[in-house]
């Protein structure tokens, strides 16, 4: 016999899995936009904007959390004059817009 304490349960469960999932999700495409932004700085364009793009995306897969991605952009970006700070504050900002759009697609 199922109570309603179970059921309420059961589905705080299943909602906490479907918001991790989207944050996964969103993690990602910010790393690719993040990704795509820095091959921009660095004068990549076409495919090899996207294959950097897809290293930085790399990064955050090797160790969990975003230092990793931090850390490549500082060193690949330090010729530009980015700052950790800028980039920090970019991928906020892109965290935002890809949260929007994994939302979006469903």
């Amino acid at each position: 016999m199922t109570t309603t304490f179970d059921k309420r349960e059961e589905g705080f469960e299943k909602q906490f899995a479907h918001d991790e999932e989207l944050k996964f999700k969103a993690i990602a495409r910010r790393n690719k936009l993040i990704g795509l932004w820095a091959a921009g700085l660095l004068g990549k364009s076409g495919a090899e904007a996207e294959s950097y793009a897809k290293e930085v995306v790399l990064a955050d897969i090797e160790h969990a959390g975003e230092e990793d991605v931090i850390g490549k952009l500082v060193k690949d970006l330090a010729p530009t004059g980015i700052t950790e700070p800028e980039i920090r504050a970019k991928m906020s900002e892109m965290f935002t817009q890809a949260l929007a759009q994994v939302k979006k697609s469903g």
